[in-house]
């Protein structure tokens, strides 16, 4: 390999080994019977443009579980795909239209078929390769689209199985209506915004006596389309109305005034207008009532020809004129601003018209209930686990799913109608005649399915279902689902529904959900903000290791996460420190070959010195943890205990401490027989590969360089994998484990740690020495052993490390630090005088009073005692001798201060 240079540069070291990953093969699996596979299906991200950061959080997500697994042995499949999104698609594809001063009308349907198979096919290729920048793992040799051929016929097959099963109907039902897109809007689709609008009091003159009954609306517009007028037959107000007849105004229809209890007697007068194909409460009462439905609008939200003088109005257009009208004739007793939540199209953001149209639907209940068992019994787990209420509740009050969409792009339903006999054709083929009588005149339903529905079928259509594949019996059910919360229902719940019906078994064993990205003060990101953060100009900033780091380190399921460009700019710096000490790494090996000493081992070293027995444990520690944590999906956590080993405990304290060590070496000579000495290269080569191991999944880029540069400098090379995306994953050596280590090397930093802080505090320059005396009680042996350390590392000269008993106070010429295994003293003049020292002291011997006070309630605390876990008890314990002795050391100097 190239000599490393000072600095690390991203962008070619990622694509070089991503192409060699490919080249290797190592993204996917092979099937073997005895081995259970881990399995995870990618959310498939829509073919309308780039991805954006939240795409780069899940894939950075599912990239560490897919790696991890890998890592450890198993059969991993990570399965790539796109979805054809429906009307996002052809929105952005009549966009492109528009411009050009053309509809999808003007160029027909295949013409458009055609432009749209162009945009999405040219999406996918652009998607793929911003996954690929990313570092996905994913097996592309089973990248699907869900319009590919296989998922196609799994949807065409799922809907005639739910049609047998008379699971899917076709029936007149209320719906959100997209007047911009022109299609049916499943309740998912549908988001609500609270609007300031009006409150219209419009008088409604009666048919039978004088007088008026007067209702309030938001929408007098619609009142063409009043089949009744409702008052609630509690409502003492309006009892006696009921019976009576209402004219309509302008259009002088009459209408009955009529009792139901879903009238709110609170809202308006307390008399309500029924428009039951344009309100989804006014539908239901029609349906007690057997009130006919009045459709007074096109598709496009212009009246129809049931709103007389204003047939061709825009719907708004209509409102306005309408209320001038029954300002003229003196039926619009007041308006008044309201504020009401209105549902607005997910996809352009046109406000929805509710409409009673014919359309497909699919009876949920049944497919409800199964996949609320699942979950209860334990089949499937959703993380974090407070998101189960909220999974119930929407499923025990699921609502028939509207399926049908009156778009070109997209699913075709798979049903012909017969013009002879009138009755349809459902079928996976398409059929040449009418089963039922023969003909050959039938047409199929022009309108496509919701794009869910096909996604719904992911995770089995993506491996083969309906077909009985290898794939399918071996990957499938999968393993985890990993999505944002946000979709739990638009997708994740009808997975599980779709999934147990059409197969039998749950698609999957685990949902993780992660939560919403926000910025660095907890804001959404929105261009309007402007504090979106572009993924590719991210990656091409800082780099994908960098960018992944700052994605998922510290974060936990179902928790929304900050960041901004300081977490960026951090995760950078981590880079560029463990590149730095790798490469002090590599060049102290390659000095050491030119002396003629071995190459290190990358295996276990024996460690003899403390400061190598403590990095073992600590390592070993660390194993130990990030191996449970991602059992459990912490992998926030887990990044986060890496970084803070490699950048603390091993960058800033073994490699420095190692630095002396090399240095003191530096004039030696190998003697016969022995070609390492006390060298701790070994011990750095171990620890840095081990690392390199346990960081993999998180940062692959950067270690998959310099675990490669290290492979090819250690004696053991042949025994190591070709790749770090297929060695091993580390595991923890409970015999490594020296809490006697660790405990001397805690008591050595902390008095570097203190002694460096009160140079700081005194203003004491960098390359001046200061005088400095360490007692200690029971580690005298062990911190004597570190004196080396200690001096170069705290610049302390004269050192002097002495038995606490020998100790003779000089008064104000001292400045004591009592730490938690030994006293320092610092005898330089000048550093402090006594009321400073004196004040110190008092203030730290005040702070570990109260902490004892706090420690000894909880320990006298009944409940604590009954219900605290014996280990937790004694712990406690421990904490209050350590906390009661360093106490009594304060107090002892503050005595020598009187």
């Amino acid at each position: 390999m190239p000599q490393m240079s000072k600095a690390y540069e991203p962008g070619k070291i990622e694509e070089k080994w991503y192409n060699f990953w490919l080249d290797r093969g190592y993204f996917t699996p092979k099937i073997d019977s005895k081995r259970k596979p881990f399995v995870i299906t990618m959310p498939p991200a829509n073919v309308t443009g780039d991805l954006h950061l939240g795409h780069a959080l899940t894939t950075s997500l599912e990239d560490i579980m897919t790696r991890w697994h890998r890592m450890r042995g198993e059969p991993t499949l990570w399965l790539p795909g796109t979805d054809h999104a429906g009307i996002a698609t052809q929105v952005l594809v009549e966009l492109e239209l528009a411009k050009q001063g053309l509809t999808k009308t003007d160029i027909g349907r295949q013409r458009f078929l055609e432009m749209t198979w162009e945009w999405a096919n040219k999406s996918r290729k652009s998607i793929n390769r911003q996954h690929q920048l990313l570092g996905a793992s994913c097996d592309w040799t089973r990248d699907c689209f869900t319009l590919d051929e296989g998922p196609s016929r799994a949807v065409r097959t799922a809907f005639v199985r739910l049609y047998h099963r008379g699971l899917v109907y076709r029936g007149e039902r209320m719906i959100n209506w997209c007047p911009r897109c022109q299609t049916a809007l499943s309740d998912l689709e549908v988001e609500h915004k609270d609007i300031t609008g009006h409150l219209y009091y419009v008088r409604y003159p009666l048919a039978r006596r004088e007088g008026f009954i007067t209702i309030a609306t938001t929408r007098p517009e619609t009142i063409f389309g009043d089949t009744a007028v409702a008052v609630n037959p509690m409502d003492p107000r309006n009892k006696d109305l009921t019976g009576e007849t209402a004219i309509l105004p302008i259009i002088d229809k009459r209408v009955p005034v009529i009792a139901d209890e879903a009238v709110d007697p609170s809202f308006g007068t307390g008399a309500l207008k029924i428009t039951p194909a344009h309100d989804p409460t006014d539908f239901e009462v029609a349906q007690r009532h057997h009130l006919p439905l009045v459709d007074i609008m096109n598709p496009d939200a212009t009246m129809n020809e049931n709103a007389g003088p204003y047939k061709g109005f825009d719907r708004f257009s209509c409102r306005e004129k309408m209320v001038a009208h029954l300002r003229d004739a003196g039926l619009l007793e007041k308006v008044e601003p309201y504020l009401h939540s209105v549902g607005h199209c997910t996809r352009c953001n046109t406000l929805v018209e509710p409409k009673v149209s014919m359309q497909w639907f699919v009876h949920t209940q049944p497919l409800a209930e199964a996949a609320i068992r699942a979950v209860k019994d334990g089949r499937i787990t959703i993380i974090p686990q407070h998101f189960n209420k909220v999974y119930f509740e929407w499923m025990d009050d699921i609502k028939d799913w509207c399926i049908s969409r009156q778009l070109w792009w997209g699913h075709r339903i798979p049903v012909w109608y017969c013009q002879r006999c009138g009755k349809v054709t459902v079928s996976v083929e398409q059929p040449d005649a009418c089963q039922h009588c023969g003909s050959n005149q039938i047409t199929q339903d022009p309108d496509v399915l919701d794009t869910w529905f096909s996604s719904a079928l992911w995770t089995h259509s993506t491996l083969g279902w309906p077909v009985d594949t290898d794939d399918l019996r071996y990957f499938y059910p999968t393993s985890v689902m990993e999505t944002g919360y946000d979709i739990l229902f638009f997708w994740v719940a009808r997975m599980i529904m779709m999934g147990l019906e059409d197969t039998g078994q749950v698609p999957f064993h685990t949902v993780y959900l992660h939560g919403l990205l926000r910025d660095e003060h907890g804001d959404k990101m929105s261009k309007l903000r402007g504090n979106v953060i572009n993924p590719t100009e991210a990656i091409a900033q800082y780099g994908v290791d960098a960018l992944r780091l700052a994605l998922t380190t510290g974060s936990s399921p179902g928790n929304d996460i900050n960041l901004g460009k300081g977490k960026l700019e951090s995760s950078r710096h981590f880079v560029n420190k463990l590149w730095n000490a790798s490469r002090y790494i590599l060049s102290s090996i390659d000095a050491e070959a030119t002396r003629g000493r071995a190459l290190p081992s990358a295996d276990t070293h024996s460690a003899k010195t403390v400061e190598d027995r403590w990095i073992q444990s600590r390592l070993n520690h660390l194993i130990g943890n990030v191996s449970r944590l991602m059992e459990h999906f912490q992998f926030g956590e887990a990044g986060w205990q890496i970084y803070d080993f490699l950048w603390s405990e091993f960058c800033d304290w073994y490699i420095e401490i190692a630095k002396i060590r090399l240095r003191d070496m530096g004039s030696a000579l190998p003697t016969d027989g022995d070609t390492s000495g006390d060298s701790p290269l070994s011990l750095l080569a171990t620890t840095l590969e081990k690392s390199l191991r346990l960081l993999h999944p998180f940062m692959p880029f950067v270690t998959e360089e310099l675990w490669q540069r290290l492979s090819e400098r250690v004696a053991d090379r042949s025994q190591m994998s070709d790749s770090l995306a297929i060695a091993p994953y580390p595991t923890a050596h409970e015999h490594l484990l020296d809490p006697q280590a660790e405990r001397a090397m805690n008591a050595t930093i902390d008095i570097i740690r203190s002694v460096r802080k009160a140079r700081t505090e005194h203003q004491v320059e960098a390359h001046q020495w200061i005088g400095c005396q360490v007692y200690a009680g029971q580690l005298l042996p062990v911190i004597a052993s570190q004196a080396r350390s200690i001096e170069t590392l705290a610049r302390a000269r004269p050192l002097a490390i002495l038995d606490r008993h020998d100790r003779k106070p000089q008064g104000g010429e001292e400045f004591v630090l009592v730490l938690k295994e030994a006293e320092v003293v610092l005898t330089k003049a000048g550093v402090a005088d006594q009321l400073t020292v004196k004040r110190r002291l008092m203030a730290e011997s005040k702070s570990i009073e109260a902490r004892v006070a706090g420690v000894v309630a909880r320990l006298n605390d009944s409940a604590f005692q009954t219900k605290a876990p014996p280990r937790i008890v004694e712990t406690e314990k421990h904490k209050l001798a350590a906390l009661e002795d360093k106490l009594r050391r304060l107090q002892s100097e503050l005595s020598q201060l009187e």
